[in-house]
């Protein structure tokens, strides 16, 4: 029982400590996302807007699907809000702001 918990112990240290660029060559469309207490300190300390400004950029761009999820990723060495949308039409798109400026960077 023992060697189990040290080998979970190691397991946990070793994914902790894994980079993010690491990440993201095994993920690379998608960057790593943050947890949600990693959104929250991002957001207090200035490095992201918060998440409705996102939106409200979005919606200045008159895109007007719904919104069914909001994640806050790193993309290389920014902070990007990923944005799944919803459209009239049942057609899933994506859109990405750039979380430390809030600025729309694609809408495919």
């Amino acid at each position: 029982m023992a060697v189990f918990r040290n080998l979970a112990a190691a397991v946990l240290i070793l994914a902790l400590g894994l980079p993010a660029s690491a990440a993201e060559v095994m993920h690379p469309h998608r960057g790593t996302c943050l947890t949600k207490a990693e959104q929250r300190a991002a957001v207090a300390t200035g490095h992201a807007v918060p998440l409705a400004q996102a939106i409200r950029t979005l919606r200045s761009h008159k895109n007007r699907a719904e919104l069914v999820r909001a994640r806050l990723c790193r993309r290389g060495d920014r902070l990007v809000y990923v944005l799944t949308l919803l459209a009239r039409n049942g057609k899933v798109t994506r859109a990405s702001i750039d979380a430390a400026t809030g600025a729309l960077l694609t809408g495919r």
